[in-house]
C-alpha cells in the first residue's frame, strides 16, 4: 500500500484535535488531513475511532528485546529497531554507556554502519545519545566507574567523527574539569544534557548559560533538591532553558514527583524516555548492562548492589503512566512523546507531528494506550 487512507480516526495534530477524520498517505508522506468521513476510491485502513498520534521518538534507550547498543552488532540493532515498533516507537537514539573508549568507538561505528542500510519500515535511528564516559564518579548509577573520563573538546570531536556526525546528545557532568569548555565549543553541534552529576544549583545554571539544554533522566543520578541548596533538580525545574527527560515507570520516580516535573516544565519542555536496557520485552532473569550483572524482577532492573539499572519500560506504557500521574489528556501529552524530541533534534519540519508534508510515522492507540498499529514511512510496520 503506497497510497491509502487511515479513516474513522481521532487525529492529534499540532494545532487541533480532529475528533473524526482521515489521513491520506502516499509514498511515505502525509498528503492530506481532513475532518469527516472518507468517500474516495483509495484503500482504507479503518482506525475504528481510535487515537492516531505521531510515532514516538525515544531519545534515551540503551536497548531492549535482548539487545544493547553497546553490543556493536548490526543484527541486534535490526532486531531492536523492528521490535520497537510494537510499542509505537518509530525513531530513536541508541544510547551508549560508560565503557572503554575502544568499546564506545566500536558501538558508534556499528550504529553508523547499520544506519546506512537500515530497513525503511523499521524504527529509524536518528543519531546517538552518548551517556558517559564524561560523568561524575560520584553519581555513576549503573555505569561502570572504572571507565569514567574527564571531558575534552578533542576527545568528543574524535567520537563525533567516529560516529560519522551521528552523536546528537551527550550526557555530561557540568562540574567536572573540562566540561564547561567542551559545552562552549560544541553546543552548536551537540545537545549537552546534564546528568550523572553532583553539580550545585549554581553550577547547573552556569552550564545552561554556556549552552547545555537538557537534563538527563531528572531525579536520577543527580544532586537532589534541598530548600537551602536547590541542586541540579532545582535548576532543572526553574530554568526555562532546561528541558527534562523523565523515565515514567513509577519505579525511578514517585508519581507525584513526575507530576511536579510536568507542572514545572509543561508539555513544551518535557521528554518521555524509556532509558530501557536489553531486558525490555524479555522474561525476568539476569542480564548484562555495560559488563555489569543486572537482575530483572517484578518490573524492576537492578544491579546486584540494589541500584536501579535502567528500565524495562515501553514508550506506550510510559505514556499511559504519565496520563495517570498527571491527569493530563492525550491532547496535552502527545507532544512529550514526539514533537518536543523532533524540535530538539531540529527535524520537526519532517517528523514529530501529524502535518501535511511530514513523514508518515504514526501510531494508532486504543483508550488504554495499547498499540494497535504502527506506521513507519507509510508502511504498516506493526499490526496487533
Amino acid at each position: 500500500m503506497n497510497h491509502y487512507v487511515i479513516a474513522n480516526a481521532r487525529i492529534y495534530t499540532e494545532y487541533k484535535t480532529i475528533h473524526h477524520g482521515y489521513i491520506e498517505i502516499a509514498q511515505g508522506t502525509i498528503k492530506r488531513i481532513a475532518e469527516g468521513d472518507y468517500n474516495g476510491d483509495l484503500e482504507v485502513v479503518d482506525a475504528k475511532g481510535h487515537h492516531v498520534l505521531p510515532g514516538f521518538i525515544d531519545i534515551h534507550i540503551h536497548g531492549g528485546y535482548g539487545h544493547d547498543a553497546m553490543d556493536a552488532d548490526a543484527a541486534g540493532l535490526k532486531h531492536l529497531s523492528q521490535q520497537l515498533l510494537s510499542e509505537g516507537t518509530t525513531s530513536y537514539l541508541p544510547t551508549t554507556m560508560t565503557q572503554s573508549f575502544d568499546a564506545i568507538e566500536k558501538a558508534l561505528t556499528a550504529i553508523a554502519s547499520y544506519h546506512e542500510q537500515a530497513p525503511v519500515d523499521h524504527a529509524e535511528i536518528l543519531g546517538v545519545h552518548l551517556e558517559g564516559p564524561f560523568i561524575s564518579e560520584h553519581k555513576v548509577g549503573a555505569q561502570n566507574p572504572k571507565f569514567v573520563r574527564r571531558p575534552s573538546v578533542n576527545d568528543l570531536e574524535h567520537l563525533y567523527d567516529v560516529s560519522k556526525q551521528m552523536i546528537k546528545i551527550v550526557t555530561i557532568a557540568p562540574e567536572v574539569e573540562g566540561a564547561i569548555e567542551t559545552i562552549e565549543h560544541l553546543s552548536d553541534r551537540i545537545i549537552f544534557s546534564l546528568g550523572h552529576s553532583v553539580a550545585t544549583f549554581e553550577e547547573t545554571n552556569t552550564a545552561i548559560a554556556k549552552g547545555a539544554r537538557h537534563i538527563t533522566h531528572l531525579y536520577n543520578a543527580g544532586q537532589g533538591f534541598n530548600h537551602r541548596a536547590p541542586g541540579l533538580f532545582g535548576a532543572a525545574w526553574t530554568n526555562p532553558l532546561a528541558h527534562t527527560e523523565l523515565i515514567v515507570d513509577g519505579v525511578h520516580s514517585h508519581p507525584e514527583a513526575v507530576n511536579i516535573a510536568y507542572q514545572m516544565k509543561t508539555n513544551r519542555r518535557f521528554y518521555l524516555i524509556t532509558d530501557a536496557m536489553r531486558a525490555k520485552g524479555m522474561p525476568d532473569g539476569e542480564y548484562d548492562l555495560g559488563g555489569q550483572n543486572v537482575i530483572v524482577k517484578n518490573n524492576e532492573a537492578r544491579l546486584e548492589s540494589g541500584s536501579l539499572a535502567g528500565s524495562i519500560l515501553k514508550m506506550n506504557e510510559g505514556l499511559a503512566n504519565l496520563m495517570r500521574f498527571t491527569h493530563a489528556s492525550l491532547e496535552d501529552l502527545w507532544r512529550v512523546t514526539s514533537y518536543n524530541q523532533a524540535k530538539a533534534l531540529n527535524i520537526h519540519h519532517q517528523k514529530g507531528s501529524i502535518e501535511v508534508g511530514k513523514d508518515a510515522d504514526l501510531v494508532i492507540l486504543d483508550d488504554e494506550i495499547n498499540v494497535l498499529k504502527t506506521i513507519k514511512n507509510g508502511y504498516i510496520a506493526y499490526n496487533k
